[in-house]
């Protein structure tokens, strides 16, 4: 046999081997629906349409195969069933219409197969398992799409993991817990940013009691997941070694949508931000945590986002610690899918199976946008090894 050959099959075996005798790095992230992750995993195929270096650098990290003629294919036949459809809707009924409606019925099913096909062309790790709380969906395994809102979504994680495993060593555990809707001054309020104060949106004076005691619920849902997770490390990572043991090797935070239509919410987000960030490390013991804080970009520009005071307080509270304490922010609406825009302002419901090709929600959810996404995770993992880096110095 082939020496060369010989070495690929030694590495392949050992593998399992040396990871086995590697730390275990765990990643936690959380936040709101953002973080839970409203893209369906097919609408990562707009990244081979940019052109963009970066683009084409994330489709060798997320696909196990070129599918440029797959989306390309896709996306003329995607216009023709929208297409179709409004003749469709202009017909009356005779033979004409029936031969049209069996031929749109085809295509359907075309639509339908190239998005498994695009699913199953994309990469499931063997390194890198996940423990993820995302709404409803609760699920663990290895890393692939399926842990964002439903089994067919992504969110950041995707992106953050693969991304991740090409620039830390050994076996690697991402810990999601991700509730859509909530905010950071109640819902996620850190211990030390104290009493929860009721502001001029608490109007059901009877409920206040009650309110108040349920101020920081979704903390304690996090923290509690968290710790859950990490007393059953081998049953959430086969590589997992005692011996070597493991390390919460960062915290990844993107959320802040519900925090910007209260002007106290708003006011208090940067302390909040800080707090939060303090009381993590305290509660896992990591003082030194590497934090990553992801800053809202549903506004889509830069001049838009300057303008939300949520946005410019996660900018300010990482900037107060600063790299010198292991924090950065990492902006998202650079990583915006404008491709799927386009196709969103041409009148998404007219055009319903091209904008499906592309896109899967709303622009509070970043379009529902695949591509979108794993940018981000990617963006948020060299983040994260920069400090990690630093850290080694």
């Amino acid at each position: 046999m082939n020496p060369k050959y010989i070495a690929y099959l030694c590495l392949f075996l050992c593998l399992p081997l040396v990871a086995e005798n590697k730390k275990l790095k765990v990643f936690i992230l959380a936040g709101q629906s953002n973080t839970v992750g409203h893209a369906r995993a097919h609408t990562t195929a707009t990244l081979f349409k940019t052109g963009e270096a970066k683009d084409t650098q994330l489709t060798k990290l997320i696909f196990k195969k070129d599918v440029t003629s797959e989306i390309d294919a896709q996306l003329i036949r995607a216009q023709e069933i929208d297409a179709n459809n409004a003749e469709l809707k202009e017909m009356d009924s005779g033979q004409e219409k029936t031969e049209l409606e069996a031929k749109v019925k085809k295509q359907i099913e075309a639509h339908k197969a190239y998005k498994k096909r695009i699913n199953e062309s994309l990469v499931v790790s063997d390194r890198v398992y996940i423990s993820s709380i995302a709404d409803r969906n609760t699920r663990s395994g290895k890393l692939s799409f399926g842990y964002g809102a439903d089994k067919e979504k992504i969110g950041p994680e995707y992106g953050f993991g693969l991304s991740i495993a090409e620039k830390v060593d050994g076996p690697i555990l991402l810990i999601k817990t991700s509730w859509g809707g909530k905010s950071i001054n109640y819902n996620f309020r850190p211990p030390s940013s104290g009493e929860y104060q009721l502001t001029d949106k608490d109007k059901d004076k009877e409920k206040n009691d009650d309110f108040k005691k349920n101020a920081g619920l979704n903390y304690r849902m996090m923290t509690e997941a968290v710790h859950d997770v990490l007393k059953n490390l081998k049953s959430n990572h086969p590589l997992y070694n005692e011996k070597a043991g493991y390390e919460i090797a960062g915290f990844v935070w993107f959320q802040g949508y519900n925090d910007q239509f209260d002007p106290e919410y708003r006011s208090n987000y940067k302390n909040n931000m800080i707090n939060f960030i303090k009381d993590v490390r305290k509660e896992f013991q990591t003082p030194q945590m590497p934090f990553i804080v992801g800053v809202m970009g549903t506004n889509i520009t830069k001049e838009k986002v300057d303008e939300n005071e949520v946005s410019t307080s996660q900018r300010a509270a990482a900037k107060e610690l600063g790299l010198k304490n292991n924090v950065l922010s990492v902006e998202s609406y650079t990583e915006y899918s404008h491709y799927s825009y386009e196709v969103y302002k041409s009148g998404w419901k007219n055009h319903y199976h091209h904008w499906d090709t592309v896109g899967s929600d709303r622009p509070y959810h970043y379009l529902g946008s695949g591509a979108f996404f794993v940018r981000l995770g990617d963006s948020f993992a060299s983040s994260m090894a920069l400090i990690i880096s630093k850290q080694k110095k």
